[in-house]
């Protein structure tokens, strides 16, 4: 059985990490640099860097700042924001990153997935899916989760496996900063009907999160943000307690 990862995420903004609740309300947590040290240091198993007004600004993510990151990191390193081609993805790549996170340009241009996949591999293709559910169902959104768009989401995840996405980074905006926990129904079902590891985002507040996570979903890895950055738990102490329930973690 592959061992579950635990997955910090710094949401960047004008060069500095920041968190919300439900994709609005952001309040700084401090430099993406000396905190993608920090994580490497505590026994993160990767990380995941999203320039997240990239997409709804129009510009290209900030690869300078990916390559100083790159440079204090020797974890694997996702990229988002921004990429909208495959000549983006080409820089970010170049700049450090493993892999590429892609999210309103795949459903604009669902092509990007493959040419992605067949320039650097499966591997180095997460294919970002941000929803949120109503009572009609669960939707996939875009632009930052300003934009509902009519895409179902199990329907938009089976299809991005198809087109060579390596990875699928889920988030619920209606778990999205409120530390009640993840969105363990909609995880459940993508991670037992895809072919490809699914990482849940979106409402980490607890430790007991995270093992809820892992035993009632097959969920290859867990995201959070703040409380990682404001060390309401420390990845040390959250892999121990999932290696005390029976769960396979990396390197303690």
């Amino acid at each position: 059985m592959l061992k579950k990862r635990i997955i910090p995420c710094l949401d960047i903004k004008d060069g500095r990490t920041v968190k919300g609740v439900n994709f609005t309300e952001l309040r700084d947590a401090g430099d993406p640099v000396e905190l993608a040290k920090r994580y490497v240091q505590e026994g993160a198993d990767e990380l995941v860097f999203l320039d997240i007004t990239a997409t709804v600004e129009k510009r290209k993510t900030l690869t300078e700042l990916i390559e100083r990151i790159a440079r204090e990191i020797n974890i694997p390193f996702t990229v988002g924001g921004g990429i909208n081609s495959l000549e983006d993805a080409k820089a970010v790549i170049n700049a450090g990153a493993d892999k590429v996170s892609i999210n309103s340009s795949a459903v604009k241009n669902p092509e990007l997935i493959t040419q992605i996949a067949q320039e650097f591999g499966n591997q180095c293709v997460v294919v970002a899916i941000d929803f949120k559910s109503d009572e009609g169902g669960d939707f996939v959104y875009v632009k930052g989760g300003s934009e509902k768009t009519n895409l179902k989401l199990l329907d938009w995840a089976k299809e991005v496996v198809l087109l060579g996405a390596g990875e699928i980074l889920l988030t619920s905006m209606n778990h999205d900063g409120t530390k009640n926990g993840f969105s363990l129904e909609q995880v459940a079902l993508l991670s037992s009907e895809l072919s490809i590891p699914v990482i849940a985002s979106g409402g980490a507040g607890k430790t007991e999160h995270f093992i809820e996570l892992f035993q009632q979903t097959q969920a290859s890895a867990g995201l959070a943000a703040s409380i990682f950055h404001f060390e309401e738990i420390t990845i040390g102490d959250l892999k121990q307690e999932l290696s005390n329930h029976k769960i396979q973690v990396r390197c303690l």
